[in-house]
């Protein structure tokens, strides 16, 4: 599907989960299902007319396994994609021209658009089409600004790379486990430079599971504090200090753990052990502290409000915090300790449950609800410093309230659909074999189906019919065989199931669902609009004790099957 000359075009795909090493492997089910694997995908790259590559020892993970390819490739340029990220037909347009513009470009690096919700976007009040997720704060105001300095870093995959750069520095870093910011500091020691469009141009999957996120995020902060440890950016030669100052800042950031465990516990040492952490009265916190509050919240919102809501960060922080924690002190310890793993991507969450990191959440609403006791009591008791204990007080009910959202997050809904639905706006036809047809507008859309409104008035949709519409990423109309699952008649809503042919017609609904970068760009542009900070905090807040309840009855339904309480089909739900 990309727009490119297919004589300047070779696709390679990298599986090191068929290597020599795991088809020899001692478990003889292991080594089956890796020697199937190897079949299946060398028969998948015959059949699409791709080229395969394995290799013989899974050495240094994810870096070993591109090196490995690079040494049996020979294009002048490099794309490198994760493999459930898909591109869209513009890629190759609106990246190599910086590589043809400027000789000493190394890098050209596009947003990582996540199709799918991350578990903070889907089990926190399905939030994921009306707020800015994690990754638009990243791609969408940290990278920017870190291209302005020169020091936008390699991602991982949705780049474009110069081969012989990468020669330089004997392919892709391996020393850390983020092998992506590491090759990009390593070739700007060297002088070279890296750019970052601003354009949502790959399409990906986010982590299902709350767990699979951990995981994700723990290899992120492992690795590039093992960057901060063994690179030292901080003092790298070839560097400029603006450079420096940009992978610091984006290094330094992972060790946020620190501060924010500090700031939940922090109000136990006065509330609980009579520790003074205040040396205020009532009216110097309102004339100083308070204000300091709101100027920190203003400013936060006038320059990140279109890309983080209000406290979304916060409930990020909190969510990895405890685990993540752990990690970095592994690594601090160990630098060089820490091995890839991989994330799981695709899960398939069947029935709806708790997940199994939320006993460090419980245990830490405990703690602070006791606190919170303790608070009340000492106000009681010990009128002299009631001013000081009313303001830890409600630090303390403000870090409960973030905690008891939290719950939300950790709650694993069971999933309606296999692939998310994102929102559309294409006009189409639907035509039956009798040469009926309806006019409607594409409402949302995904690799499965679609939901559309139709016009006009008495509209009767038969069971199986084809939808029409115009694909900008193939610059044609496309025609994909589709099935009516429900039509309403009063809001004129019809759901349909793709159900392709032929070959061409699964080509034409994957260039139609996941090849236009307009779509994501719109898609992006809904979600990073501007919010009042109160609306944005009332929308974290407002879930506190919905959560909890919800945690109680899936416990409950989940020891009442043990003991055999539950017919079936209530377990499953």
């Amino acid at each position: 599907m990309l727009d490119y000359p297919k004589e300047k075009l070779h696709i390679h795909l990298l599986d090191d989960g068929g290597t020599d090493q795991k088809i020899n492997a001692d478990n003889p089910i292991s080594a089956a299902q890796a020697k199937q694997r190897r079949q299946d995908l060398q028969a998948l790259c015959e059949r699409l007319g791709i080229t395969y590559h394995t290799r013989a020892k899974n050495e240094f993970a994810k870096a070993g396994n591109v090196n490995s390819a690079i040494q049996n490739t020979h294009g002048d340029l490099i794309v490198i994609l994760d493999a459930d990220h898909v591109p869209t037909s513009d890629f190759l347009d609106r990246t190599v021209p910086w590589m043809l513009k400027n000789e000493k470009v190394f890098l050209v690096q596009t947003p990582h658009f996540m199709a799918n919700p991350d578990p903070v976007e889907r089990n926190y009040f399905s939030a994921f089409s009306r707020m800015p997720s994690e990754n638009d704060m990243f791609y969408g105001t940290i990278q920017k600004g870190l291209d302005y300095w020169g020091s936008s870093f390699f991602c991982g995959s949705a780049a474009l790379m110069r081969r012989k750069h990468l020669d330089l520095v004997g392919g892709i870093s391996g020393e850390s486990i983020t092998e992506d910011a590491e090759t990009a500091l390593d070739l700007h020691k060297m002088g070279y430079e890296s750019v970052y469009v601003d354009r949502p141009m790959v399409s990906g999957l986010a982590p299902e599971t709350f767990d699979a996120f951990i995981q994700q995020r723990m290899r992120w902060a492992q690795g590039m504090t093992q960057i901060l440890l063994l690179k030292k950016p901080f003092k790298a030669e070839g560097l400029k200090w603006y450079q420096r100052v940009g992978y610091m800042s984006s290094i330094m950031f992972w060790l946020f753990p620190f501060a924010r465990i500090i700031f939940l516990f922090m109000p136990l040492a006065y509330l609980v052990f009579g520790l003074q952490v205040y040396h205020a009265s009532i009216l110097e916190i309102f004339a100083y502290t308070l204000p300091h509050v709101i100027a920190t919240y203003m400013i936060s919102t006038m320059l990140f409000g279109r890309t983080r809501w209000p406290l979304v960060s916060e409930l990020y922080e909190i969510l990895q915090c405890a685990f993540t924690l752990n990690a970095l002190v592994k690594v601090l310890l160990k630098p060089r300790a820490p091995s890839f793993v991989v994330t799981p991507k695709g899960e398939s969450l069947e029935r709806t449950f708790v997940s199994p990191l939320s006993n460090v959440f419980y245990w830490a609403i405990l703690v602070i609800t006791f606190a919170l006791g303790s608070g009340v009591y000492k106000f009681i008791t010990e009128p002299l410093t009631r001013e000081l204990t009313l303001v830890v007080l409600l630090w303390n009910v403000f870090n409960l309230l973030l905690l008891l959202s939290v719950l939300s997050v950790l709650l694993e809904r069971k999933q309606v659909r296999s692939q998310a639905r994102l929102p559309a706006t294409n006009s189409v036809v639907i035509k039956t074999n009798s040469d009926e047809a309806w006019v409607g507008d594409l409402v949302d859309l995904s690799l499965g189906g679609a939901r559309l409104k139709l016009k006009g008035e008495g509209a009767f949709v038969p069971e199986r019919a084809t939808l029409t519409s115009w694909s900008h990423a193939l610059n044609k109309n496309v025609h994909i065989a589709i099935v009516v699952l429900h039509y309403d008649s009063k809001s004129k809503i019809l759901r349909v199931r793709f159900t392709p042919e032929t070959e061409e017609q699964k080509s034409e609904a994957i260039a139609f669902a996941l090849c236009d970068s307009l779509r994501w760009l719109a898609f992006q542009r809904r979600r990073t609009r501007p919010i009042s900070y109160w609306f944005g905090a009332k929308h974290v807040l407002k879930v506190g004790l919905k959560p909890v309840l919800l945690h109680m009855l899936v416990l409950m339904g989940k020891f009442a099957s043990k003991l055999g309480l539950l017919p079936k089909a209530a377990k499953d739900s």
